[in-house]
């Protein structure tokens, strides 16, 4: 088990990432239960969700950046 300041530290890191309660719940279960495998597929997961996030802002940008584009041309 995670001691309790250390218990905190991860949860804290999670909820900085993003990562609501019922994820930081599920993690903290896996970890209870000696299942490693598992909190690396969550972590992977949140964190491919959070890209995929970015990738999405990043083409909002683009269109953003175009229609700026459009306009200063004028």
């Amino acid at each position: 088990m995670f001691a309790d300041n250390e218990r905190e530290a991860v949860i804290q890191n999670l909820e900085d990432a993003g990562c609501n309660k019922e994820f930081v719940e599920r993690f903290l279960d896996c970890y209870d239960n000696h299942d490693r495998e598992e909190q690396i597929k969550l972590l992977e997961m949140w964190r491919r969700d959070l890209l995929h996030q970015v990738h999405t802002g990043e083409k909002k940008i683009s269109c953003l950046d175009y229609l700026v584009y459009q306009l200063s041309k004028k």
